[in-house]
Protein backbone atom coordinates (compact mmCIF):
# COMPACT_ATOMS: atom_id res chain seq x y z
CA UNK A 1 0.00 0.00 0.00
CA UNK A 2 2.92 2.39 0.71
CA UNK A 3 4.03 1.96 -3.03
CA UNK A 4 0.47 3.18 -3.95
CA UNK A 5 0.85 6.50 -2.03
CA UNK A 6 4.62 7.00 -3.03
CA UNK A 7 3.59 6.25 -7.01
CA UNK A 8 0.40 8.83 -6.21
CA UNK A 9 2.78 11.23 -4.73
CA UNK A 10 5.29 11.00 -7.92
CA UNK A 11 2.64 11.66 -10.26
CA UNK A 12 1.61 14.83 -8.54
CA UNK A 13 5.12 15.95 -8.47
CA UNK A 14 5.27 15.28 -12.11
CA UNK A 15 2.02 16.94 -12.96
CA UNK A 16 2.60 19.78 -10.26
CA UNK A 17 6.11 20.56 -12.15
CA UNK A 18 4.09 21.05 -15.40
CA UNK A 19 2.60 23.73 -13.90
CA UNK A 20 5.16 25.46 -11.72
CA UNK A 21 7.26 25.91 -14.21
CA UNK A 22 5.31 26.18 -17.65
CA UNK A 23 1.52 27.13 -17.04
CA UNK A 24 1.93 28.46 -21.01
CA UNK A 25 2.78 24.81 -22.23
CA UNK A 26 0.33 23.12 -20.22
CA UNK A 27 -2.39 25.52 -21.35
CA UNK A 28 -1.31 24.88 -25.21
CA UNK A 29 -0.92 21.13 -24.41
CA UNK A 30 -4.70 21.36 -23.36
CA UNK A 31 -6.14 23.15 -25.78
CA UNK A 32 -4.06 20.90 -28.62
CA UNK A 33 -5.99 17.87 -26.67
CA UNK A 34 -9.29 19.06 -26.64
CA UNK A 35 -9.04 19.76 -30.84
CA UNK A 36 -8.29 16.02 -30.87
CA UNK A 37 -10.47 13.23 -32.33
CA UNK A 38 -11.63 11.02 -28.49
CA UNK A 39 -9.59 7.92 -30.27
CA UNK A 40 -6.38 9.54 -30.76
CA UNK A 41 -6.90 10.68 -26.71
CA UNK A 42 -7.96 6.83 -26.12
CA UNK A 43 -4.75 5.23 -28.44
CA UNK A 44 -2.17 7.63 -26.74
CA UNK A 45 -3.92 7.32 -23.07
CA UNK A 46 -3.77 3.48 -23.47
CA UNK A 47 -0.12 3.90 -25.11
CA UNK A 48 0.78 5.61 -21.95
CA UNK A 49 -0.52 2.92 -19.71
CA UNK A 50 1.30 0.26 -21.35
CA UNK A 51 4.56 1.98 -20.77
CA UNK A 52 3.81 2.94 -17.41
CA UNK A 53 3.43 -0.81 -16.84
CA UNK A 54 5.91 -2.06 -19.01
CA UNK A 55 8.53 0.59 -16.29
CA UNK A 56 7.00 -0.11 -13.22
CA UNK A 57 7.47 -4.08 -14.39
CA UNK A 58 11.39 -3.59 -15.47
CA UNK A 59 12.02 -1.91 -12.35
CA UNK A 60 9.94 -4.18 -9.71
CA UNK A 61 10.24 -7.01 -11.88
Amino acid sequence: MSDLAVAIGLVLVIEGLLWALAPEFGQRMLDLASQMPESSLRMTGAGAVALGVLIVWLVRG
